[in-house]
């Protein structure tokens, strides 16, 4: 396991890494440049697309992994789990919410939109089986298992609101990838600790590993910026393979289990 972790981190640096200058001139070539005003703390122009490396960087290592895997049968990817359309719903998602942030980006458009096309893509993951099914509070002793309606809502407006959240906090140098970063090694640990799915254990790798990759050259002083084609699709990341890390099983099997597990109908 730790090789396939060491690989996803490595293949997701490098292509970050090396893609990452190439961004800022695609930046300058579209339009995609962060001009310095009273509101902004830059001195000067800065290209915002570095977001694009990261999610190169994403995508190259975990469809890498994927592939690899599935070929020594390490991780099944249409089995029970239904791990290869869940994974279709994210990358899905990952295309329109970049395709709508990278508009935003060069272009610009109403704050609306970008908040549809994050309903769009977070109900799409949804739709693909990625949904939170249970809750477990360390101070009771059963899980609250959720009713599907309520579910498919939790999912939907979890997904949401960390994708903004991320796009929110990302106003200083290295902040919205640094905070990500955090993040991610702590999940890491978590997943490790308590026997989550490989598969997580991988795609939250991969993506600490684009962020190291982007951040020599997000912090102070900057070279670039993530812009919003990047913090959404960080937050939007880390809110599903959190998701991810927790296994169907456990619900499928829910009905025939001999404990009493509390389930949640009303609110």
């Amino acid at each position: 396991m730790w090789g396939d972790i060491a690989i996803a981190f490595l293949l997701a640096f490098i292509t970050a890494f090396v893609l990452t200058p190439h961004t800022m001139r695609l930046a300058k070539k579209v339009g995609a440049i962060d001009v310095p005003n009273d509101r902004r703390v830059n001195k000067k122009p800065m290209p915002r697309l570095g977001g694009i490396a990261v999610i190169c960087g994403f995508l190259v290592s975990s469809i890498y992994l994927l592939i690899i895997m599935s070929l020594e049968n390490s991780i099944q990817l249409f089995g029970e789990e239904q791990y290869g359309l869940k994974l279709l719903g994210f990358f899905v998602g990952i295309a329109i919410l970049g395709i709508t942030c990278f508009i935003d980006d060069s272009r610009g458009i109403p704050s609306w939109v970008k908040l549809l096309a994050q309903l769009i893509s977070a109900i799409i993951v949804v739709a693909c089986d990625i949904r939170i099914e249970n809750i477990n509070l360390p101070f009771m002793e059963d899980k609250i298992w959720l009713y599907d309606w309520f579910s498919y809502i939790l999912t939907v407006a979890w997904i949401v609101g960390i994708t903004n959240a991320i796009n929110l906090i990302d106003g200083l140098d290295g902040l919205s990838s640094g905070i990500s970063l955090i993040s991610c090694i702590s999940l890491l640990i978590i997943f490790t600790l308590n026997g989550s799915p490989l598969i997580a254990v991988l795609l939250i790798t991969a993506l600490g590993g684009a962020i190291v990759g982007f951040l020599p050259f997000n912090f102070s002083p900057a070279k670039t910026f993530i812009g919003d084609v990047g913090s959404n699709f960080l937050g939007f990341s880390l809110a599903i393979i959190s998701i991810l890390r927790s296994s169907k099983n456990l619900y499928s099997n829910c009905a025939n289990c001999t404990n009493h597990c509390t389930w949640i109908s009303n609110f």
